[in-house]
């Protein structure tokens, strides 16, 4: 998955995964990206709401 990264760039995660690439071991990386990916499902099942896309500049990518 985190191999095609350009194919994240629809979800809003490509930005993130590219930064977070240069400081993570790759595994931990792959641990991240679940974690990011469970806690947007769990928000858009706890909210009762369709997933919004809200995209983000560089300077706020946040660590995992």
């Amino acid at each position: 998955m985190l191999v095609k990264i350009k194919n994240w760039e629809r979800y809003g995660l490509k930005s993130w995964i590219e930064a977070a690439k240069r400081r993570l071991h790759h595994n931990v990386l792959a641990i991240a990206l679940a974690n990011k990916l469970a806690r947007i499902a769990w928000a858009v099942l706890a909210k009762g709401r369709a997933f919004e896309l809200t995209r983000t500049d560089d300077a706020s990518v946040r660590p995992a």
